[in-house]
């Protein structure tokens, strides 16, 4: 019953006369949207928790620019055991839910921390925790709320994604491609009618090469592998920068291609 509520109120949002309307709340006598208090807030408290890591955290890096310093901070980081892990969980979270941090110091600061395989597993998760609050924020906060923070463009696109019938196969290809707003679309896909257990796993799971080859390359800046680990941010870099580039065609085409096959649905 819950699920089919939530159904229900994920269509609402995808249609014209809902995304005009204006969420507001009164703050200090002043008529504010909701949206961009939350953006506020959201951004207070991502420099708040980093402003408490760092004091929590000073000591462990006092010799870091001695010889030998590095290796001496991630092994005291690594002994902190399930604190170093919250703080890396949580600066993912915030990164995710507030939407325009970028999520590539994260990605390094767990590579390096906790190699390739661990690092990349930790942000996953937070990825999946953090996407799912924020699907259900957006059921719950509604139209307006999402109208304020996404542009109209996007707004539009994705409702000639959810045309096609095909909606599955395209989130996944946009969380794939490196340089797209993947955090941004994050908050468009739950207006769609998809659910909240697909929306989850097809987000992970594309954005898991992108992730753990940000972390394997971190890792190889500490293990000597340099030029390895430059390389591949080259190459992560200019896939980036040619998506951002194109990102525009790259959605036009992916409606245009798919819109054949509208009468047909995802499951």
């Amino acid at each position: 019953m819950t699920e089919k509520k939530h159904q229900s109120k994920a269509k609402q949002p995808l249609t014209e006369d809902s995304a005009k309307q204006e969420s507001t709340v009164r703050l200090f006598n002043k008529e504010v949207k909701r949206s961009d208090l939350f953006k506020f807030l959201g951004l207070i408290g991502f420099f708040v928790l980093c402003i408490i890591v760092v004091v929590a955290l000073l000591p462990l890096f006092k010799d870091i620019f001695e010889p030998g310093g590095v290796d001496r901070v991630i092994e005291r980081i690594q002994d902190a055991g399930a604190a170093g892990v919250l703080v890396l969980l949580a600066l993912q979270f915030i990164q995710v839910v507030v939407a325009f941090i970028p999520g590539e110091v994260t990605q390094m600061a767990a590579g390096m921390l906790y190699g390739p395989l661990w690092g990349s597993l930790l942000i996953l998760f937070g990825c999946a925790i953090s996407s799912a609050f924020v699907y259900e924020l957006v059921h719950r906060l509604g139209a307006p709320f999402v109208k304020d923070l996404i542009s109209d463009q996007h707004l539009k696109k994705f409702q000639d994604f959810e045309k096609t019938g095909r909606l599955n196969i395209i989130v996944f290809i946009l969380f794939l491609i490196p340089g797209l707003p993947k955090d941004t679309f994050t908050y468009i896909v739950p207006l769609t009618d998809m659910k909240l257990k697909p929306f989850v796993a097809i987000t992970t799971i594309a954005r898991s090469p992108g992730i753990i080859l940000s972390a394997y390359a971190a890792e190889g800046l500490l293990d000597g592998r340099l030029w390895e680990s430059v390389a591949i941010f080259a190459v992560l870099i200019v896939l980036a920068i040619i998506a951002l580039i194109f990102s525009n065609r790259i959605m036009e085409f992916l409606a245009r291609h798919h819109i054949g096959n509208g009468s047909r649905k995802d499951k």
